[in-house]
């Protein structure tokens, strides 16, 4: 199993416009068009099998919102942070 991050590490670690929501990190990416928030969801989606750590994504009208946190810890690990900070890459 993987362990905890404290709070002081998950603060210090938080990709930029990522946020703490209890034992999830969350962001809302924004896009210009539906299908632009499609191919990302697409592209997270493979980004998260190869990593072994699956986000819950929810995609509306030009914003696809993404929650991570690591379900068999009870809570945010470094897995939770890597993935974010790749999300974050790819958005870019």
């Amino acid at each position: 199993m993987t362990d905890l991050l404290d709070e002081r590490e998950i603060d210090e670690r938080l990709p930029t416009d990522w946020n703490r929501e209890n034992d999830e990190i969350v962001r809302t990416y924004e896009f210009d068009a539906y299908l632009d928030g499609v191919g990302f969801a697409a592209a997270a989606g493979g980004l998260a099998q190869e990593a072994f750590h699956h986000p819950e994504m929810r995609i509306g009208w030009r914003e696809v919102e993404v929650r991570l946190t690591t379900h068999d810890a009870g809570g945010i690990t470094d897995a939770d942070l890597e993935l974010a900070a790749r999300l974050n890459d790819l958005r870019e």
